[in-house]
């Protein structure tokens, strides 16, 4: 089964850092997130398309937010075959999805193929790779119990920007304590089925619920039980939000679920820090 995607987008921010110093002005970023590699959900061409875009871009950073497979860990290893073809000046970071989480041998062996191909994983860690003047935090999870923000940011210097890289955009609640001048996540696939001048629909779903009776909850998508399946605050969707004073970046992702995509193409993300 072919699912409907649509052709890639790549998404140009600049974003702006207060105190970031000079010789980190217009440093380039690129992200990449959910690829759900497994032979289903994304296709060879379009990892291919998205590594050669990322690659032209000749960015400084580059990040992984999460989710590189669907259930079994095991395609992990033919995946980081084509991710080891990136690019970057100062490296490649990532963080790992719920997904990554799937079974207990998960996060062991997809951390374990990453870093044999010089892509490092963050997890509950700080590190420098632009240098002192500009920290990249990285965080398990939101729904692991390790998810334990406290420990980093308190290694950060409150003057020092920092960016932070979290699979699943609800973080950003638990995030607003502590200066995030960037937070990059990805997880929602954007809604995947977007609606033009309505907006996506798990959004809109989730939105329009009190007037939904709630007997009819279990039998809609996103609205199982009290709590959407997939995020709670599905107005962060994709795209730049503002959470308290901090920023967040939703990031499409790259792979696809059923039924598929509609206005709503899967993405790489180019940032310059301004």
């Amino acid at each position: 089964m072919k699912l409907l995607s649509e052709p890639l987008s790549t998404e140009y921010l600049n974003i702006e850092i207060s105190g970031l110093s000079k010789s980190l002005r217009n440093s380039k970023i690129v992200q990449m997130s959910d690829l759900h590699y497994d032979g289903l959900l994304l296709s060879e061409e379009l990892l291919a398309q998205a590594i050669n875009t990322s690659n032209q871009l000749q960015p400084d950073l580059v990040v992984l937010t999460g989710d590189f497979v669907t259930h079994s860990p095991k395609p992990i290893h033919q995946l980081v075959k084509r991710l080891k073809s990136l690019e970057s000046r100062a490296g490649i970071y990532a963080v790992l999805g719920n997904h990554d989480l799937y079974l207990p041998t998960s996060k062991a062996e997809i951390t374990s193929a990453l870093t044999a191909v010089g892509i490092q994983v963050l997890w509950n860690q700080v590190a420098y790779p632009l240098g002192p003047e500009l920290a990249l935090v990285g965080l398990p999870d939101y729904w692991s119990p390790e998810f334990n923000p406290a420990s980093v940011m308190r290694q950060i210097d409150v003057n020092t920007p920092r960016i932070v890289l979290s699979h699943n955009p609800d973080s950003a609640e638990a995030l607003k304590k502590w200066r995030v001048d960037l937070q990059l996540s990805g997880h929602t696939h954007g809604g995947q089925i977007v609606i033009p001048g309505v907006g996506s629909v798990p959004h809109w779903i989730y939105s329009s619920r009190h007037k939904i009776p709630e007997f009819l909850w279990p039998w809609i998508p996103f609205l199982k039980g009290k709590w959407p399946k997939v995020v709670k605050n599905w107005q962060w969707s994709q795209g730049l939000h503002w959470v308290g004073t901090n920023k967040l970046y939703v990031n499409r992702g790259l792979g696809t679920f059923p039924p598929g995509r509609w206005y709503c193409p899967p993405e790489v993300t180019a940032i310059a820090l301004v």
